[in-house]
């Protein structure tokens, strides 16, 4: 029996992404087999299919996508954490369950190092995988995976964003929309930067508190301080790198804390650093997270009834499409898969 696979094949380009088959695969011991019925993209998948991460790269075929979800169809032996029917999402590294980061931890990534989720089965450990929210339907919740988890490992479990804390979020691509929802869980003030009036208004419906058009305003980041009450803002969600760095570090009190998760706007350190270290300025990195956080973040998603901003959902034979369309930068939310 054979599968349909989303994969880049033969070299690595973006005309080399296609369908291919692979042989269908069964669970072996304390592993699960998970008939996958939705995934999502994020920004990374567009770097894929050019070897955008260099030799640590599984080597050719790889399969597309680091989030999705399924339902477990199939349990091997000496497996009692889970059953048949359940719906679960492989956990973006398989190497982290838990804990801070290492190079160990950081080995092993969906649709990177190792295959991704634009399959029509997956087979994985069981210890690597984490159950969704029930309230959740399957395309909403293989939006959880990366763009979920990077917003809760900045803002909770390094970021520890409390209630009274005022947060400004970049954008409102996935991690945005998220880190915004997670925000105002926790009870903090939220600023939202777009270059587009129409989104502003959409993050205001969401529960922003203050909004900022970066076109029309360059120099947003004094404008978000002075928004804050003149010292500054607690959380940065950074998201644009080298071209929004420097206006971050205008925004941020002294003492807070920039998380830097994307480089949309450049991947070059072009900013000013000694604002960084004579107003003592936290910059963290932050590269999705663990089963840990992923788990932890479940549960809250479902406490609260959250729900992510799905944005499109396209069919699994238009990948490319939504691909191209996330490079556009037209989507409010998560682009989804259906599979």
């Amino acid at each position: 029996m054979f599968m349909r696979v989303f994969q880049v094949d033969t070299a690595w380009s973006d005309e080399n992404l296609r369908i291919g088959e692979r042989p269908e695969p069964t669970a072996g011991p304390g592993e699960v087999r998970l008939k996958m019925t939705a995934s999502a993209l994020n920004y990374r998948d567009l770097l894929v299919p050019r070897r955008g991460y260099g030799s640590r790269m599984k080597a050719l075929p790889l399969i597309m996508l680091c989030d999705g979800v399924g339902r477990i169809d199939q349990v091997g032996e000496g497996v009692d954490s889970y059953r048949v029917g359940d719906r679960v999402c492989p956990l973006f590294f398989s190497s982290w369950p838990a804990g801070e980061p290492s190079a160990e931890h950081l080995a092993h990534s969906l649709g990177c190092e190792i295959d991704g989720t634009m399959a029509e089965y997956m087979v994985v450990p069981a210890s690597k995988v984490a159950a969704v929210p029930a309230h959740l339907d399957d395309v909403e919740a293989a939006t959880l995976p990366t763009a979920a988890v990077t917003a809760w490992r900045a803002l909770v479990t390094e970021g520890r964003v409390k209630a009274g804390d005022t947060v400004l979020v970049q954008g409102t691509g996935g991690v945005s929309l998220f880190a915004l929802q997670f925000a105002k869980m926790l009870g903090a003030t939220v600023i939202c930067t777009s270059s587009s009036d129409e989104k502003l208004t959409r993050v205001r419906a969401m529960g922003a508190d203050e909004t900022i058009n970066y076109r029309t305003t360059p120099e947003w980041g004094r404008v978000a301080r002075d928004m804050a009450g003149g010292s500054g803002v607690d959380h940065v969600v950074e998201v644009g790198g080298q071209g929004t760095l420097p206006q971050s570090l205008r925004a941020v009190r002294p003492g807070g804390t920039i998380s830097m998760i994307g480089v949309l706007a450049g991947s070059v350190m072009d900013a000013p650093l000694g604002m960084i270290v004579t107003r003592h300025v936290r910059l963290q990195g932050i590269t999705v997270g663990s089963g840990e956080d992923f788990r932890a973040m479940a549960r809250a998603i479902a406490h609260h009834g959250m729900r992510p901003v799905v944005d499109r959902v396209f069919e699994f034979e238009q990948l490319r499409e939504a691909m191209q369309y996330l490079a556009s930068g037209r989507h409010f939310g998560k682009v989804c898969i259906r599979h």
